[in-house]
C-alpha cells in the first residue's frame, strides 16, 4: 500500500492538542513545506490548533516565513519546548506575550528525551542541567509567566543529584528525507545531515503516533544501504511540490554536494584575522590547545580559533566537531549554520551528544557574554528577549577544558595595540564582569565542584575558575590593573600576587607566535 499522500491528506493526521515533533538544525533537514501547510491550514481553517510542539536545535533562519515561524499564530500553539529559540523571534515574541507556554531544554537532552520515548521509558536521568537555569531550583527552564508545570525534577540515586527530564508523548513526527521508496524506505543522499530524523520517527512510532516525511523525490526501491528511516516507521510521504524553496539543503543552498559527502571541494586559504584585540584573545585562547586535541567551537570570537589554528600552521594537529554531527571539515555560519563541506564524517545529532557527553571533547571555546563572582556565565538571556541555551550546557558541562573567549567589555569599547602594548582608547558602556547574571546558563559551582579546567579569556585580562569564585592570573602589558580591569567590574576578583602575570607578549606583536612549535612541546 502507498504511503505517498497529498500535503492536505497529511496535515489531516494531525488532530487539534496534539504534540508534534519537528526534525533539523536551522534549516538543515527541516520539513519546510509541511509545516508551512499546517500555517495555511490553520489560517484557512482554522485546525489543527492548540498543538504542542517539540523541536532539539533551533530551526529557523532569522526571517518570517521559515522553519517554526510559521507556527507564530495565536492559537495555533498551546505549548512549545526548545532547544534554542534565537533564529525564530516571532515566537519568541509569542513567548514573551504569554500566547503559549514554553520551556528551553538543552538540545541534547532533548534529543535524549525522544531516545527515552523510543524506549518507552518516564524521562532522562542526567546530571546536565544541574545549577543552571535549567534546574527546578532555580528556573525549571521556565520562558513565561503562563509556564507554571516542572517538566524536570531532581532526583536522588545513590546519594547524588540528577535531574530527570520527563518523555513527551509524540502524536506526530514530521521530519524529511531525500527520497522515498514504494515501501516507504527513506533516504538522505541529498540532506547536508542526518540531525534527528530518525529518532524522532521511532519515538513518535513508540508512543502510537504518526510519522510524516517531506522528501524531493520517489523511486520503486532504494537500495538497502542507502535506507535511513525503514519504512516500517512511516506513515506519510510528502513529495515536495516546490523543493528549490521548501527542500533547500540550507537556507543558502538548494543542492551542495560537498555538504552532503558527495565531493571534496578545495577551500580557500583561511582568513588570517586582523590585528587587534580580539586576535589577541583568539591566540591567548588557542594555546590552550594540545596535539590531537578534539575541540567544539562556539559562535563568534571563538570561531577565531581556527584562523589562528590555520595562520600558525598546526590546523592539522586538532579536530573541530560540531554539535549537528560534524566530525573536521569546514563549518559554515549564518544561515548554513549546522551544515560543513569536506567532512571527515557526519553522524547523527543524538551520537554526538551521547560522544560529547562521555567527555570525548578535549576543549570547548565559548562566548563571553557575561560573568559574576562565583563563574557563572549568561549566553541564553538577555533583557527580555527569548534566546535559549542550545548545546551550550551539553557542551560546557561535559567538557573537562573550557575557555569561555570575549571582550572585557561591551558596546562602543575601542582598542588598539601599539608597542606591544594594549590601549583603551574608549572603554566599552557594558559591564560582562557582574554582581549576578541574568541568567545561568553554566554554573561556576557546578565547574568548580567537578573539577573542569576553566578559563575566561579576555584582551586584556585572564582569569581562572576555582572554588570560590574567579582568580585573575594574567594581564595585559599597558593596562593599568585598578583603572581597566577592577574598576569595570562589579566585583573584586582573587588576586595572590605571586601567581599574577603578564599575558604573553607574543600576543601583542603583529608575527607568528611560533603555536605549532608551543603545542608539539607541550
Amino acid at each position: 500500500m502507498s504511503k505517498l499522500m497529498s500535503l492536505q491528506d497529511a496535515i489531516g493526521l494531525i488532530k487539534d492538542g496534539d504534540c508534534i515533533a519537528t526534525s533539523g538544525i536551522a534549516m538543515a533537514g527541516f520539513p519546510e513545506e509541511v509545516v508551512a501547510g499546517i500555517e495555511k491550514s490553520f489560517l484557512e481553517t482554522g485546525a489543527p490548533k492548540n498543538l504542542n510542539g517539540i523541536f532539539a536545535a533551533g530551526q529557523g533562519c532569522w526571517e518570517p516565513g521559515h522553519g517554526w515561524q510559521h507556527m507564530a499564530h495565536e492559537g495555533l500553539l498551546a505549548s512549545l519546548i526548545g532547544g534554542h529559540f534565537g533564529s525564530c523571534d516571532q515566537i519568541g515574541k509569542m513567548i514573551r506575550e504569554n500566547k503559549f507556554k514554553a520551556w528551553n531544554m538543552p538540545q541534547g537532552v532533548i534529543v535524549d528525551m525522544f531516545h527515552e520515548a523510543v524506549r518507552g521509558m518516564p524521562g532522562h536521568i542526567t546530571k546536565l542541567g544541574l545549577k543552571t537555569f535549567i534546574d527546578p531550583r532555580i528556573e525549571g527552564g521556565k520562558l513565561n509567566d503562563i509556564t507554571t508545570e516542572d517538566i524536570v525534577k531532581v532526583v536522588e540515586i545513590d546519594g547524588e543529584e540528577y535531574l530527570m527530564y520527563k518523555t513527551p508523548k509524540i502524536d506526530v513526527a514530521i521530519v524529511r528525507g531525500t527520497t522515498a521508496d514504494s515501501l516507504g524506505n527513506i533516504s538522505f543522499e541529498e540532506e547536508a545531515l542526518p540531525v534527528d530524523m530518525r529518532v524522532i520517527a521511532m519515538a513518535a512510532k513508540a508512543c502510537g503516533g504518526k510519522v510524516i516525511v517531506e522528501v524531493k523525490y520517489t523511486c520503486d526501491r532504494l537500495m538497502t544501504d542507502k535506507v535511513a528511516i525503514p519504512g516500517i516507521f512511516v506513515d506519510a510521504v510528502v513529495v515536495s511540490q516546490t523543493p528549490e524553496e521548501t527542500h533547500r539543503q540550507t537556507a543558502l543552498h538548494v543542492y551542495d554536494p560537498s555538504l552532503s559527502g558527495h565531493a571534496f571541494v578545495p577551500t580557500e586559504a583561511v582568513a588570517s584575522l586582523p590585528f587587534n584585540a580580539k586576535k589577541v584573545i583568539s591566540r591567548r585562547a588557542a594555546m590552550e590547545l594540545k596535539p590531537g586535541s578534539i575541540i567544539n567551537l562556539g559562535v563568534g570570537v571563538p570561531e577565531g580559533i581556527a584562523n589562528i589554528a590555520a595562520e600558525e600552521g598546526c590546523a592539522d594537529l586538532i579536530t573541530m566537531t560540531s554539535e549537528s554531527g560534524a566530525v573536521a571539515g569546514v563549518p559554515l555560519g549564518g544561515k548554513a549554520f549546522g551544515a560543513v563541506q569536506n567532512a571527515w564524517a557526519v553522524v547523527e545529532q543524538e551520537i554526538q551528544f551521547d560522544f560529547y557527553n562521555g567527555g570525548g571533547l578535549d576543549v570547548s571555546y565559548l562566548g563571553l557574554a557575561e560573568t559574576d563572582e562565583i563563574g557563572n556565565v549568561n549566553v541564553s538571556k538577555f533583557g527580555t528577549g527569548v534566546t535559549g541555551a542550545g548545546g551550550f550546557i551539553n557542551i560546557s558541562q561535559t567538557t573537562p577544558n573550557l575557555v569561555y573567549c570575549g571582550t572585557f567589555t561591551a558596546g562602543g569599547l575601542k582598542e588598539e595595540i601599539k608597542d606591544g602594548k594594549l590601549i583603551i582608547v574608549q572603554e566599552g558602556r557594558s559591564k560582562k564582569f557582574i554582581k549576578k547574571v541574568q541568567q545561568v546558563t553554566f554554573s561556576g559551582e557546578f565547574g568548580a565542584e567537578t573539577g573542569q579546567n576553566v578559563l575566561y579569556v579576555t584582551e586584556r585580562a585572564v582569569f581562572k575558575l576555582v572554588k570560590g569564585g574567579l582568580q585573575l592570573i594574567e594581564i595585559a602589558p599597558g593596562v593599568d590593573l585598578e583603572k581597566d580591569i577592577l574598576g569595570q567590574m562589579e566585583f573584586a576578583p582573587i588576586i595572590k600576587e605571586d601567581e599574577l602575570k603578564v599575558m604573553d607578549t607574543r600576543l601583542f606583536t603583529d608575527e607568528l607566535i611560533n603555536l605549532r612549535e608551543t603545542m608539539l612541546n607541550k
